[in-house]
């Protein structure tokens, strides 16, 4: 998400939520809207200044959720188990995308502001390396499997693959005149990104260094949040300038449905055990998803928090993070709950990986 340069037009109208199913107790009865599927925890309190928020990411081995603090140009990590933040990293310059890497003990960040990838040590909290990327990096993935970092380089229209262990180029791939975000599917060993014009989701390989397929998008304007649903291999894309999401089914390659969000998608994160899907805007608009079976079938939609632009899912506990930047003055991270759990049958195949939104 690439606000901090060219900024986003936020309307000023209130979005008063619910979407659902409508439907009255008996013939002529006043209908209810559904209530929103989520619950508020708390909001915990951040370090820093009441600046903006981006991505996060959450390494389920430490039990931390890292969340990169752009308008501070830190990283901050937070305990899950505790829900306290434990450090403030400083000096990741605009700090964008953010992954985990658990395997190499290592996180990595991009410093959009000095156009660099930098490699944190999530013991000491200092930067131990950084490399140079394209024009604006944005989104960053992390495919274990290879050991490849992947970022996406927003102005630049490209993704550059470094070799992480030790931080060094591997190619920078040209995909179109803007990338969005770049994000790791675990099954079939790839990248995928988003790209634009035209609207595209496009799939790379680490290992050749190369793009494979392309899709392009229809129904879509300004592609740009990507995420994946592991466990129904469907693919899911924000369009940022036309409040759509396209889902795109994997293993057929194909576009299967596009659906309504908030104004100006942003982040999007999947749980997949409970199979559901959430969508944050830059309009703070919250959608809830269930992504059961075929097109996702859409639970509530909710103006969570004027900032409520990113989101990520604990996939132990289910909890949903929202960071706001400014809470009567001060940064925190709220923290909610599915109002009911139901598990999906296989979600325990599904429960060591949590990626960027």
């Amino acid at each position: 998400m690439a606000a901090s340069r060219r900024g986003h037009a936020v309307t000023g109208a209130v979005l008063v939520a619910v979407v659902g199913l409508l439907v009255p107790a008996r013939l002529g009865a006043a209908v209810r809207p559904a209530a929103f599927p989520l619950t508020r925890v708390r909001d915990v309190s951040l370090p820093g200044r009441a600046t903006r928020f981006d991505y996060q990411s959450i390494d389920e081995r430490s039990r931390r959720l890292y969340l990169a603090h752009l308008g501070d140009s830190t990283v901050v990590a937070v305990d899950l188990d505790r829900l306290a933040a434990v450090a403030s990293v400083p000096g990741v310059t605009d700090v964008h995308g953010i992954i985990a890497a658990p395997d190499l003990f290592r996180v990595f960040a991009t410093a959009t502001g000095a156009n660099e990838l930098v490699a944190i040590d999530p013991d000491s909290h200092r930067v131990v390396a950084r490399e140079r990327t394209g024009e604006f990096p944005d989104g960053v993935g992390y495919d274990p499997f290879h050991h490849v970092v992947a970022v996406s380089n927003k102005d630049a229209g490209s993704v550059t693959l470094f070799h992480a262990p030790a931080l060094s180029v591997i190619a920078t791939i040209k995909l179109a005149r803007e990338t969005g975000n770049v994000v790791y599917d675990e099954l079939r060993h790839v990248m995928l990104a988003a790209a634009r014009p035209p609207e595209q989701l496009v799939m790379i390989d680490p290992a050749r260094d190369r793009v494979v397929h392309r899709l392009r998008l229809t129904g879509c304007r300004g592609a740009h949040g990507v995420a994946i649903s592991p466990n129904r291999q469907e693919a899911f894309v924000a369009c940022e300038d036309n409040a759509r999401m396209v889902t795109v089914r994997l293993a057929a390659w194909k576009q299967i449905a596009t659906s309504t969000v908030g104004a100006q998608p942003d982040v999007l994160a999947v749980d997949p055990a409970l199979e559901r899907l959430y969508v944050a805007s830059e309009s703070g608009v919250v959608t809830v998803f269930a992504t059961t079976s075929g097109a996702p079938r859409k639970l509530g939609q909710l103006r969570v928090d004027p900032h409520a632009h990113s989101v990520a899912v604990d996939l132990r506990t289910h909890r949903v993070f929202f960071p706001l930047q400014d809470v009567n003055g001060h940064p925190v991270l709220r923290v909610m709950r599915p109002s009911s759990l139901r598990l999906a049958p296989a979600a325990h195949a599904w429960g060591s990986h949590q990626g960027q939104a």
